[in-house]
């Protein structure tokens, strides 16, 4: 089928995550783990600007260095467009502008961010008009990330990390991310776990098949409670993300040593959260990392996840 664009362009949205609690299972005979994560969608957001075309194609614009990313098929956000079109017969192209506020390669969503602002900025673009549950289908079909950054706020994360149930979470919780200069391969993480738990076999307990997340970590977000939240942040991805990039240590000791109740490698990092008490403690630990010559950024969460902002 083809159908007429709907608008000469769509303004569509999506936003940056931290993994405020993270459970890696064991290796499965697929190569790959489950998961159990606790996600929150944080005030660091990608823009994506659709507009009609013959083909597909993406650019970048933003406040992150985005020479390194590609521009062809292999892009999440082209990945994302071509599926929606395939779904739904659409035999037009897309030209996206993607403007990024989120680190690359940072373990905070970003590409994840894209490919969800692109399948709804499309869909209006488009106007296929598909359901909720068909997008999320097509979301999960990219990555697991993705379906979190269409449906935005605080969630439960299990199997790859992309069969959501929501999260009860009350209040404002106030983030100071420290960027790195660098990017970190995510299997290269995993892999890294992997040998860590081979290495210590004999010491560690054996990690589970399923996971499942802290129940003190649902109790803080339920409660809203800062402090309570720094006692339960935990990433299973943390240790072999420090022992790749050992200056991570010493950030982290910075970051706690200027009022972050806690601070945590965000996802499989190189970027880490720490979380403050309030948004006077945020600015003063983001002048504080500022001065030590590192790139920091305040967030705040629960946010919403992706949405169309005008068409």
């Amino acid at each position: 089928m083809t159908l007429a664009a709907a608008s000469p362009v769509v303004h569509a949205r999506a936003p940056g995550k931290i993994n405020v609690f993270l459970a890696v299972g064991a290796l499965q005979d697929d190569g790959y783990h489950d998961l159990a994560t606790a996600y929150q969608a944080v005030s660091l957001y990608e823009d994506v600007r659709a507009h009609p075309a013959d083909d597909f194609s993406v650019s970048f614009s933003g406040s992150v260095d985005t020479s390194g990313l590609e521009v062809d098929g292999s892009n999440l956000a082209i990945k994302a467009a071509r599926l929606l079109a395939r779904k739904t017969g659409y035999r037009g192209g897309v030209r996206l502008e993607i403007e990024k506020n989120v680190p690359i390669a940072g373990g905070m969503g970003g590409g994840s961010a894209d490919a969800a602002a692109s399948l709804i900025a499309c869909d209006a673009l488009w106007g296929t008009e598909l359901g909720k549950d068909e997008m999320h289908a097509l979301a999960a079909k990219l990555g697991a990330d993705v379906p979190f950054a269409l449906a935005g706020g605080t969630a439960i994360g299990t199997g790859r990390g992309d069969q959501l149930s929501p999260a009860l979470a009350q209040g404002n919780f106030h983030w100071v991310l420290a960027v790195a200069e660098f990017g970190m391969s995510t299997p290269a993480v995993y892999a890294e776990l992997d040998r860590h738990r081979e290495r210590n076999a004999a010491d560690i307990r054996p990690a589970a098949v399923s996971p499942q997340v802290d129940a003190r970590v649902l109790h803080a977000l339920r409660a809203g409670d800062s402090a309570l939240l720094a006692e339960a942040l935990h990433n299973d991805l943390q240790a072999p993300a420090l022992h790749l990039a050992p200056g991570l240590g010493q950030i982290l000791e910075l970051g706690e040593a200027n009022g972050a109740l806690a601070g945590i490698v965000s996802g499989s990092g190189p970027t880490l959260a720490f979380l403050a008490p309030d948004a006077d403690t945020a600015l003063e630990l983001q002048v504080a990392l500022s001065a030590s010559r590192l790139t920091a950024v305040r967030a705040h969460g629960p946010v919403h996840g992706a949405r169309v902002m005008h068409s």
